[in-house]
């Protein structure tokens, strides 16, 4: 017998124990968890959306997980196919390595402008960031480092201060976040990106612009080059199977 999700959209608790309610319309909560299974590669890209039965996982009705197919197709993480369901969109070579083009260098401005405008609230905030990222590299946690490895690159575009690169890098965000879990998941790469992270701290707390921006863009074209070899090679593999 399946077993459902327990941490599906409707049931949030409070301290007390108490069910929270949301006032995020239910389809829109049904999006973003949807959302993170795919960025979190939970489903893969290609995959078939099995409607009913992602229903029962996050214990809700048809209606609201087809409103939040839409959005996701919006997104261009879905792809609605007329009388054929749904499925996730695919992974490219080609369209990770455009992806990463643009975002390298949206994220080194910010880490450029973040040098000279991050506040002792946000800078404090992100060295306690930085330590437990660090922390959860050494324990091998890559759940919870991804995740904070998610907030430091986000709050290096909010202290940049600047509503039209966040606007900008906003709608690059989770196809960036899809395609980082892959690089992320490499352990050989993840090692190299936290010297980057310390180094970032290091001109972040020096208040170096010059050097803030270089390393982020370095980081961040290592982790697309990365992303790119580990499609590729994920391709080959699907073809492979395919063939056989």
């Amino acid at each position: 017998m399946k077993t459902r999700r327990t941490d599906h959209p409707r049931r949030r608790v409070d301290r007390r124990g108490k069910v929270a309610i949301s006032r995020v319309p239910l389809h829109e909560q049904v999006a973003d968890e949807i959302r993170h299974m795919i960025v979190s590669g939970e489903l893969p890209p290609g995959e078939k959306i099995r409607v009913s039965e992602l229903a029962e996982d996050l214990d809700v009705s048809l209606t609201p997980l087809r409103e939040a197919l839409k959005i996701l197709d919006k997104d261009g993480l879905v792809e609605l196919m007329t009388n054929r369901g749904a499925r996730v969109s695919e992974i490219s070579v080609e369209g990770t390595r455009s992806l990463f083009e643009v975002n390298s260098r949206i994220e080194a401005l910010a880490a450029e402008l973040a040098a000279s405008r991050i506040t002792e609230r946000e800078m404090q905030t992100l060295e306690e960031l930085h330590a437990r990222m660090r922390d959860r590299h050494e324990a091998g946690d890559l759940p919870d480092y991804f995740d904070l490895n998610r907030q430091i690159h986000d709050l290096v575009v909010e202290a940049a201060k600047n509503p039209e690169l966040a606007r900008i890098r906003t709608g690059l965000a989770f196809h960036v976040e899809r395609a980082r879990f892959l690089s992320v998941a490499s352990e050989g790469h993840r090692g190299k990106s936290m010297q980057d992270h310390e180094r970032l701290m290091a001109a972040l707390r020096l208040r170096d612009a010059a050097a803030a921006h270089d390393v982020w863009r370095e980081h961040l074209e290592r982790a697309g080059n990365e992303t790119c070899r580990l499609v590729g090679l994920w391709k080959k593999e699907a073809e492979t199977t395919a063939a056989e």
